[in-house]
């Protein structure tokens, strides 16, 4: 996705600025380390701070210096600007940041966002890699208008490096956009394995699980997003990463399975299921997934639940079997044979009437 493509798509209008950070200002003058100056030609640096400064004239009063800047008017400060890599700040002697420095680093656009989103948003990943090596940890994580963190903005745009970058440096898979998604919510959305990798490669069970169980506003956990979207290698990282395949969505109470069911997706129900995904698991309906597949007039894969021994005969709210929902389809029906009916538990085949 270009980065014009992102902000069309992403830029909205939110009045939300809180992003849990109290002072970008104060924490970079708070970090242990203390920071080398801007870098390269003295010329080129002046002409650098100049610019941003001139264009951050009219800066608002606020914990985060913020500023009416827009993104649009920032894309040639971005381009033009480099600060040092980490090897040349340990080489040189370190020194607090100038007033005018400061002010380049600390300054927040009209959108919230830091100078990293917006390297990130223009798809400046030397910039960005120079930016990430001289924040302090607590900065990479800092959430613009949209709530969205330098991570979310990486996976947003499908940028490996930089996502690996700011995983290594310890930013957050915690932090929740204004739709609940985390950044891994973000690849798992757009099938990006990738992101997804470099995200859950290195990190603890104890840190991971419960980011795999978070849900987003739709109550939707990873491996639900990567289900509804038939990623189905997302699925299986997901599975090996310890997420909980029987996990209900918090607005009826699906597991995946049943998201594959309906998806009509025989491939991710073959592979949940070899993976012991509950067969019968009951939505807050009492709807299993065989209902969901007989109720779909789906025949081959009511037949692959029925191979993984589903229950026929479980009734929902409605006191509905499967059974009841095949509506005289011939194809689910054969999967009903006469023996298989039972009354109060035992077979009608024997039965004395």
């Amino acid at each position: 996705m270009a980065s014009g493509d992102y902000k069309k798509d992403y830029r909205m209008d939110d009045n939300s600025t809180d992003s849990g950070i109290d002072s970008f200002r104060s924490i970079l003058k708070d970090a242990e380390e203390p920071y080398g100056k801007l870098v390269g030609d003295p010329a080129e640096d002046t002409e650098c701070a100049d610019k941003f400064c001139n264009a951050t004239d009219e800066r608002l009063d606020s914990a985060y210096g913020s500023s009416s800047l827009s993104v649009d008017s920032l894309s040639e400060i971005v381009q033009d600007c480099s600060i040092s890599t980490a090897a040349e700040v340990h080489a040189s002697t370190p020194t607090r940041l100038s007033e005018q420095e400061e002010n380049f680093l600390t300054t927040i656009t009209e959108d919230g966002d830091t100078i990293l989103h917006l390297a990130i948003i223009h798809e400046d990943e030397h910039f960005a890699h120079q930016l990430i090596q001289w924040f302090p940890k607590d900065v990479l994580d800092i959430q613009n208008n949209l709530y969205q963190t330098p991570l979310h903005l990486a996976n947003y745009l499908s940028l490996p490096s930089v996502v690996q970058s700011l995983v290594e440096h310890g930013a957050s898979l915690e932090p929740q956009d204004r739709d609940g998604n985390t950044p891994l919510h973000v690849a798992c959305q757009h099938g990006w394995v990738d992101g997804a990798t470099s995200m859950t490669r290195d990190v603890s069970p104890s840190k991971l699980i419960p980011v795999l169980e978070t849900q987003n506003w739709k109550g939707l956990t990873c491996l639900h997003v990567a289900t509804l979207n038939g990623h189905l290698q997302l699925v299986n990282l997901l599975m090996k990463k310890g997420a909980d395949l029987n996990i209900q969505e918090g607005t009826s109470g699906k597991t995946a399975l049943h998201l594959a069911v309906e998806q009509h997706d025989l491939h991710l129900v073959a592979l949940l299921l070899q993976q012991s995904a509950n067969v019968d698991a009951a939505m807050f309906n009492g709807c299993t997934p065989l209902h969901l597949a007989v109720g779909r007039q789906d025949a081959a894969m009511a037949n692959l639940l029925c191979q993984a021994d589903a229950d026929k005969m479980v009734r929902n709210t409605e006191n509905e079997t499967p059974l009841d929902l095949a509506d005289g389809n011939d194809d689910i029906l054969a999967l009903f044979p006469f023996d298989d009916i039972q009354i109060s538990g035992r077979s009608v085949v024997g039965m004395k009437f």
